[in-house]
C-alpha cells in the first residue's frame, strides 16, 4: 500500500477561509505522516486536480487499485463517481470505502429490501436498523510499500491561511488518549453534559471525526467495550447509549446526503421547498456577533468565534434563534458557522441545520421552536454558562440574566458595587414574533383558515 495525499488548490482556497479549520488540517496531515514514518513510509504528497494528478501517481508507483474515503453531497459524490470511472478506465480498479460513518449507509438501507435498499428520511427507524447492525470487529494485516517516487512538502499553516492560529494536538494517539479519559468517567454523565452547557465536558470529537483523524468505528468500539463493564449503574448504562446515539444520528445525516443527493441548497422536504425565509434581518449581525440581548443565544456565538466550537444545546437554541425569531434562511445560518466551526462536514450541517429549521428530515407538523430564556433557566439555571462568555453579565444577579426587564421592576436600585459593562437589550420579544411564525407556517402547511 502507497499512501498518498492530494492538495487541490480549490479545497486549500476553502480551508484558508477558515484559519482554525486550516490549522487544524495542517497539525492532522503532519500527525498522519510521522504515524506513517513510525511505521516505516512516509506520506506522499501531490499538489493538483485530483483526477489527473491520482492518476499521474497511480502510474508512477505502480499501482493496480486506487482506494479513497467517500464523501457525501451531490458535488462530492460526483466527482467521486467521475474519478472512479476515470481510473477505472485505464485499467485500475477503483474502490470508494465509507469510513467516515460507524455504520455505512449501505449497510442500513439493506433492512429496507423490500422497498429496494433506499435511506431513511425519519431518524427513528434509521435508528432501529442502525442498531440492529452487527458491531463486530475485524482486523487486516496492512502492508505499506516505500516507491522511490518524490513527494512535495506537507501543507503549511500559511497555505491553509492559519498562520496566526494554533492548533491542538490532532494526532490519532492523542484523540484516543483523551477519549479514553473521557471513557474513565464524564462519559458516564453524557446525557447531563449534552444539555446544561456548564456542566461535564462532551467529547469534542466533531472536528478529529470530520478529519478522519479517528474513526467513528473505533469509538463506537470503545463505548460498547466500556458498556460491558458490570458495575455500571443503570443511569450510567443510559448515558453510554445515548452518546451511541449520538454517533447514530451523525451517521443518519451522513446517509441522508449519500441517498437523498441534490444541491447542497435544496431542501430535503418537497413540500416545504417553496416555503420562504428572509435572507436578511435588521438584528442578523446582532445575532453574528452575539449581540442579541438573549443571553444563551450570545454566550454560544461568543464560544463559537472564540473556541471554533459550540456546545450542542447551545447550537440548536441560536439556530432556532436564527430561523424562527428572525425568521433568516437557515443557509445563511450554515455559512455563518461554516466561517467558525473547526469541524469540517457540509453534509452533517445541512442535515442539522435543515433539521433546526424544520423542513428536512422528521419533518413533525409544526418546527421546534426554542424559547431562548425558557432555556437559559432550564440548562443554566445559575448562568455560569452566560457569565463565563458574556462578562457584561458577570456580577448580574441571576434575574437580570434571565429577564432583562427584571431590573427596572425593582424596588431598591442595585448599589453599583462593581463596573457593570453594557449588555444589549434584546432586539425583539420572542414570544409575539414565534406565534407569528408559526401562524405563517401553519397557514403554508394547512392551507388559510375558513
Amino acid at each position: 500500500m502507497v499512501a498518498a495525499l492530494v492538495l487541490e488548490p480549490r479545497a486549500l482556497a476553502t480551508l484558508a477561509r477558515n484559519p482554525r479549520r486550516g490549522a487544524y488540517y495542517c497539525a492532522a496531515v503532519a500527525a498522519l505522516a510521522r504515524d506513517l514514518e513510525d511505521r516505516g513510509t512516509r506520506l506522499i504528497v501531490r499538489r493538483g486536480p485530483a483526477k489527473r494528478t491520482i492518476a499521474g501517481l497511480a502510474k508512477e508507483v505502480g499501482a493496480r487499485a486506487v482506494t479513497w474515503s467517500a464523501r457525501y453531497g451531490a458535488a462530492a459524490q460526483y466527482e467521486g463517481r467521475d474519478l472512479q470511472s476515470a481510473l477505472e478506465e485505464q485499467g485500475l480498479r477503483a474502490t470508494i470505502v465509507h469510513d467516515a460513518p460507524a455504520v455505512p449507509p449501505e449497510e442500513t438501507a439493506a433492512a429496507r429490501s423490500s422497498d429496494g435498499g433506499h435511506g431513511y428520511r425519519a431518524l427513528s427507524p434509521y435508528l432501529t436498523a442502525w442498531a440492529a447492525q452487527s458491531r463486530e470487529s475485524w482486523t487486516a494485516t496492512v502492508r505499506f510499500a516505500n516507491p522511490a517516487v518524490p513527494s512535495e512538502s506537507l501543507p503549511a499553516a500559511q497555505e491553509c491561511g492559519s498562520g496566526t492560529f494554533s492548533a491542538p494536538t490532532a494526532s490519532e494517539a492523542a484523540v484516543l488518549a483523551a477519549f479514553d479519559a473521557y471513557l474513565g468517567g464524564p462519559i458516564l454523565h453524557y446525557r447531563t453534559a449534552r444539555n446544561v452547557p456548564a456542566d461535564g465536558p462532551t467529547s469534542h470529537l466533531s472536528a478529529p471525526l470530520s478529519f478522519g483523524v479517528v474513526s467513528a468505528r473505533t469509538i463506537l468500539k470503545r463505548v460498547d467495550e466500556r458498556a460491558r463493564d458490570p458495575f455500571l449503574l443503570a443511569e450510567e448504562r443510559l448515558a453510554l447509549q445515548s452518546f451511541a446515539q449520538a454517533l447514530a444520528r451523525r451517521d443518519f445525516f451522513l446517509q441522508l446526503a449519500w441517498f437523498f443527493e441534490e444541491s447542497p441548497d435544496a431542501v430535503l422536504q418537497q413540500r416545504m421547498r417553496t416555503f420562504r425565509f428572509a435572507r436578511s434581518h435588521p438584528a442578523l449581525d446582532a445575532w453574528r456577533e452575539g449581540r442579541t440581548g438573549f443571553p444563551l443565544v450570545d454566550a454560544g456565538i461568543r464560544q463559537l468565534r472564540a473556541t471554533g466550537w459550540m456546545h450542542p444545546r447551545v447550537r440548536s437554541v441560536a439556530a432556532s434563534f436564527l430561523c424562527f425569531d428572525l425568521g433568516v434562511d437557515w443557509r445563511v445560518g450554515r455559512d455563518t458557522w461554516d466561517a467558525e466551526l473547526i469541524e469540517d462536514d457540509a453534509a452533517l450541517a445541512n442535515g442539522n441545520w435543515q433539521w433546526a429549521a424544520g423542513v428536512g428530515a422528521d419533518l413533525a407538523q409544526f418546527p421546534r421552536i426554542y424559547n431562548p430564556r425558557k432555556q437559559a433557566r432550564s440548562f443554566d439555571p445559575a448562568g455560569a454558562y452566560v457569565r463565563r462568555w458574556i462578562p457584561e453579565l458577570a456580577n448580574r444577579p441571576d434575574a437580570d440574566i434571565f429577564d432583562a426587564s427584571a431590573a427596572s421592576r425593582r424596588r431598591q436600585l442595585p448599589l453599583p458595587l462593581f463596573d457593570g459593562a453594557h449588555y444589549d437589550a434584546p432586539v425583539l420579544e420572542h414570544e409575539p414574533v414565534a406565534r407569528a411564525f408559526l401562524a405563517r407556517y401553519a397557514e403554508f402547511v394547512l392551507g388559510p383558515k375558513r
